[in-house]
């Protein structure tokens, strides 16, 4: 679950991570990557009240660097790492 590793920068392979601002959650999961390019699936959910499963909205692939772009959006915007919302799908195989 490491968006960023130990020096604030994102990983040189995808990871999956998941970032909230308490009412809002982003999933970063890798989807498709090779040597040339790497893809990330990224999941817009709501969180629900008493504990009950993040509210799925919205899912869309984006290209690392656009991942990285949103990350850091967020985390400017005071969204923080959190612990995972719900059990992942498993990945998709391209």
């Amino acid at each position: 679950m490491n968006v960023m590793n130990n020096q604030g920068r994102p990983p040189l392979s995808p990871q999956e991570g998941w970032i909230s601002d308490g009412c809002q959650v982003l999933h970063f999961q890798p989807c498709r990557y090779d040597r040339w390019r790497q893809a990330l699936e990224v999941t817009f959910g709501v969180v629900m009240p008493g504990g009950k499963p993040t509210l799925l909205k919205h899912r869309r692939e984006v290209m690392r660097n656009e991942a990285i772009k949103l990350l850091a959006q967020k985390r400017r915007a005071g969204w923080q790492v959190c612990a995972p919302q719900r059990t992942p799908l498993p990945l998709r195989r391209a």
